[in-house]
């Protein structure tokens, strides 16, 4: 199970200041490509499961996810989460072009999906970029996303947790006295890439 603080920020400025604010502590930025797969018949849309395939700086690494549906209250999401990293990022861009080879990959991801959810085939649904800052604050690594959809850009911040709530707090603490605007996110990435929305 995933468990992670989802804090939305307004828009670019909020999202410059904070990375001033947590640049100190900078451990990485990756640039994120995500792609997901379905069955013909959105199989796995249907059972709230998202297949994702996600490269990291170009080919540096793919990771392959599988992810059960997301509840988001007060800025806190769970869901059920299981990742493998694929041994070779560059060569695993052919299923980009043959979704339904991922169906045969040797992986624990993989075992099983096609018969526990009736797939015989697969489709790409499509894809959005990310670019992700991560940051090391108060124990914690914090992740702050610029995340471009065809139709525009969300920015977040994030981090998973076992002490959601006390993160949460800390974390509001943090951006209300640096007076940098903030909501719950109320949606997942996915979720506005699939309705085509910046909610």
């Amino acid at each position: 199970m995933e468990v992670e603080v989802k804090l939305r920020l307004p828009g670019p400025e909020a999202h410059q200041q904070l990375a001033q604010l947590l640049a100190p502590g900078l451990l990485a930025t990756h640039q994120q490509e995500n792609y997901f797969f379905d069955g013909p018949g959105r199989e796995l849309n249907s059972k709230r499961v998202v297949l994702r395939l996600r490269f990291y700086d170009g080919d540096k690494k793919a990771v392959l996810t599988l992810k059960g549906e997301q509840v988001l209250v007060d800025g806190i999401g769970r869901a059920s989460e299981v990742e493998e990293v694929l041994p070779d990022a560059a060569a695993a861009r052919r299923y980009l072009q043959q979704p339904s080879e991922l169906l045969a990959l040797p992986s624990d991801i993989m075992k099983g999906l096609a018969q526990r959810y009736g797939l015989s085939e697969l489709v790409g649904l499509g894809s959005f970029s990310n670019r992700r800052q991560e940051a090391a604050w108060r124990g914690f690594t914090l992740e702050l996303d610029a995340t471009t959809y065809p139709w525009g850009c969300v920015y977040e911040l994030e981090a998973e947790t076992d002490k959601p709530e006390e993160l949460r707090s800390q974390l509001e603490e943090l951006l209300k006295s640096h007076g940098i605007q903030y909501s719950y996110s109320t949606t997942s990435k996915f979720a506005n890439f699939i309705n085509k929305t910046l909610v």
